[in-house]
């Protein structure tokens, strides 16, 4: 099986999130740093392999105070559990260029497995003549299955956040260098 080896391009990926508020509206937020690779098969892409670790300091929903909040141990506890990591364990074809990504995610030092929806958008070169390759990837996950259980509830009913949280993904990965022969 002849492979192809890419390193996340941090500049021209987006790893985001959103979750109901209020039971009225919709927060987003995203991770700011973040690592990962994918090993890519060319002729079936069905063989291919991801990884990839976010710094869970990292979260950004644009609001310093709900961040800070979001780190303590009502939410991700980022002192005791600096990354969320994910692990592919097979791909699965469902349909020209998409695919289902099943693997591993790990929050809070919880591990489950999770089903990334993923569109394959294929390689090219960038005008600095190396391999790209980039994906889109969507996935629904109950927070609470990750020990991510903190709510208050609400005066008219119903609670602040909600169990439901869709991770979205826009990656694009560079192919790495080919390393020199050991000297």
């Amino acid at each position: 099986m002849s492979t192809n080896d890419f390193t996340i391009d941090q500049v021209h990926t987006h790893i985001g999130f959103s979750v109901r508020h209020m039971m009225v509206s919709t927060v987003r937020g995203q991770f700011r740093d973040y690592r990962g690779t994918v090993v890519v098969d060319p002729t079936d892409f069905t063989r291919s392999r991801f990884e990839g670790e976010v710094d869970v300091a990292s979260i950004d929903t644009g609001n310093a105070q709900r961040d800070d909040h979001l780190r303590t141990s009502d939410f991700f506890d980022a002192p005791n559990h600096p990354k969320i990591t994910f692990k592919s364990a097979r791909v699965e074809r469902r349909g020209e260029d998409t695919f289902v990504v099943h693997g591993d995610l790990t929050i809070r030092g919880v591990t489950r497995p999770i089903a990334l929806d993923v569109e394959f958008h294929g390689t090219s070169k960038n005008p600095w003549g190396k391999t790209v390759t980039g994906l889109s990837a969507r996935a629904t996950l109950n927070r609470k299955d990750f020990g991510v259980s903190y709510n208050a509830v609400l005066e008219a009913g119903g609670v602040a956040v909600g169990e439901k949280v869709t991770l979205e993904l826009e990656a694009e990965f560079v192919a790495a260098e080919a390393t020199a022969a050991a000297e």
